[in-house]
């Protein structure tokens, strides 16, 4: 027999392959949890990096498919250790889960980095756990791929498919017009959510799954498989088997997340209408590995892509439909030469080859290119004396008669001023309104919340109004819809423009020109205050005190300061 020769490099062997004291503590603590001796012989060490959490419903699942992915590693000769990380309950998590993804990235990072293992399996699904964790892995670079929770059933109400979050607001703003009975409105509550797993629309988790993707970084069909199917079990599992082969291949992360795969994303994104949480996500995810992404990508390199993806909010459908369609392959499929085929993806396969595989079986829900469900799609980027560094909105969701627009400001200084009047029946509000929200960006809320969708003045509501221009640096949850300008940059509390509008400013909004600006003169404009900069009153402690001192701006994704680029994953001091 040959002896088998053990690969001294990899990372596990620093600490599972020593003799002495050092490979003693190392392995026999380990062995306390019934693990063999030749688990040791330097076969892949692989990680789970677990999200999972009973204060985040949409990841309560994830120990479960943890199984399935060890049941892969084993398979295959690997040794899989689950760990777990922070959860990120986006609808449980106070002031906004976005104020902790940051501190996701950073807990994710330390843990690959500190641990003995060789590649990383990242199971997450909420909005904010998979990007944290791909920002957090990308700063150590070892092979890594994303295994999501997976949407979940579709919602019934009444005999009807409902979507979460998209219905939500809807039947909100129905209730507030006098249109649903209050009753109506708690008895779609409990058919809204019928399985775990993330929102079954097209929102944030599932746009940012399918992005994976889209990357090359997850399995195809990791986007919309539902979470709780034989399927989405079967893709753990086979991608248990798939992060030994990229350890023993040598492929890091940085193999498959380039500015290729970078561009094949953003122009699936388009055609999917997925989440502006995208956007953010991964301007921080390229400045972690080290690729050259701006703002204005998101908008030139998505030109002419319609939105192909006929899902809520922006379409008619929900996941389970999008899945039995044809999921991302097909969407791909559809977009053809737009997309770089050459990119090589975790599945062993090219871009090309996934897309010649792949199969559309409802070309109403996954339209032909020439035939989309809109022309309007992807991200716009603003820009104008409102929003110098930029602002974004999502064409699909916006009503089309809004698309330029001309009309007096309605300010709100923050969140609870426009809590405390968007009902006042004195309100002085028309149609023609633009609603302008102050205080809401990274450094102001904290966190950036999912605001910007501001509900409309009742006193509208009431009389079918349904959707006005809004202005915010917050953000907007990806189930929403309506003209909402959002992440205006740089935000009003950091000095940004938008601390000095005031309610009455002429607004003037050109989406086609893509310009946002408010009409006041040079010098009345200088004279102004900043309200909003003047009584900013920062944290004094804790993570939320770092995070204000340290969080860039919107357009650059909202990262911390001193987590660009990355550290690797060498660490050459002993533990003991």
């Amino acid at each position: 027999m040959h002896e088998k020769k053990i690969p001294e490099h990899r990372r596990s062997q620093l600490s599972f392959g020593r003799k002495g004291k050092d490979g003693f503590i190392h392995r026999s603590w380990m062995k306390a949890q019934g693990l063999p001796d030749d688990v040791f012989d330097g076969r892949p060490v692989i990680g789970i990096c677990n999200t999972w959490s009973e204060l985040t419903p949409c990841n309560s699942h994830l120990r479960e498919i943890a199984e399935y992915v060890k049941r892969g590693v084993w398979e295959s000769g690997g040794l899989p250790l689950e760990f777990p990380v922070t959860s990120l309950g986006e609808t449980q998590m106070r002031p906004t889960a976005m104020l902790f993804r940051n501190l996701l990235s950073m807990d994710v990072e330390e843990s690959i980095r500190g641990n003995p293992i060789d590649g990383v399996v990242l199971l997450g699904g909420c909005d904010k756990t998979s990007p944290g964790q791909l920002m957090g892995a990308a700063s150590v670079d070892l092979p890594a791929i994303v295994v999501s929770s997976g949407p979940m059933l579709n919602g019934k109400f009444r005999g009807q498919a409902i979507g979460s979050g998209t219905d939500v607001w809807r039947f909100s703003e129905e209730v507030r017009a006098g249109k649903m009975s209050l009753e109506d409105f708690e008895a779609a509550e409990a058919g809204m959510s019928r399985s775990r797993g993330v929102c079954m629309t097209m929102g944030s988790a599932s746009s940012f799954a399918s992005v994976a993707e889209a990357l090359g970084l997850a399995l195809p069909m990791n986007g919309s498989a539902p979470g709780v199917v034989a399927e989405r079990q079967r893709l753990a599992h086979l991608s248990g088997r798939t992060i030994v082969r990229l350890v023993v291949e040598e492929k890091p992360l940085s193999h498959f997340l380039t500015r290729r795969s970078m561009e094949n994303a953003i122009r699936v994104h388009a055609a999917l209408g997925g989440s502006t949480n995208t956007v953010i996500h991964l301007l921080a995810i390229a400045r972690r590995i080290g690729i050259e992404l701006a703002l204005p990508d998101f908008d030139q390199l998505t030109r002419g892509i319609g939105l192909l993806a006929n899902v809520q909010p922006s379409g008619a459908h929900l996941m389970e439909e999008f899945h039995d369609a044809g999921g991302v392959p097909g969407v791909m499929k559809q977009l053809g030469n737009l997309l770089d085929t050459s990119c090589e993806t975790v599945a062993g396969q090219t871009i090309g080859q996934v897309m010649e595989t792949a199969e559309i079986y409802d070309e109403d829900v996954i339209r032909p290119l020439n035939d989309p469900v809109t022309p309007l799609a992807g991200t716009w980027v603003l820009t104008g004396n409102l929003c110098p560094d930029g602002a974004i909105m999502k064409p699909s969701a916006a009503t089309p008669e809004l698309l330029r627009h001309t009309g007096p400001a309605l300010v709100f200084e923050n969140i609870e001023d426009y809590k405390a009047r968007i009902d006042d029946p004195d309100l002085e509000v028309t149609p023609d309104s633009v609603l302008v929200l102050k205080g809401c960006g990274p450094k102001g809320y904290p966190g950036m919340p999912e605001v910007a969708n501001m509900a409309l003045p009742k006193k509208l509501l009431e009389k079918g109004v349904r959707d006005m221009v809004r202005i915010s640096d917050a953000r907007m949850s990806g189930t929403a819809y309506g003209t909402v300008i959002l992440h205006v940059s740089p935000e009003s509390v950091a000095g940004g423009p938008l601390g000095k509008v005031r309610t009455g400013d002429i607004v003037n909004f050109d989406a086609a020109e893509r310009t946002l600006n408010v009409n006041v003169s040079p010098d009345e404009w200088r004279r102004r205050e900043n309200t909003s900069a003047a009584d900013f009153t920062p944290a004094t402690r804790g993570y939320q005190s770092l995070y204000q001192k340290t969080v860039e701006q919107a357009n650059i994704g909202a990262d911390l300061e001193f987590l660009r680029g990355s550290s690797g994953s060498g660490v050459d001091r002993e533990s003991h």
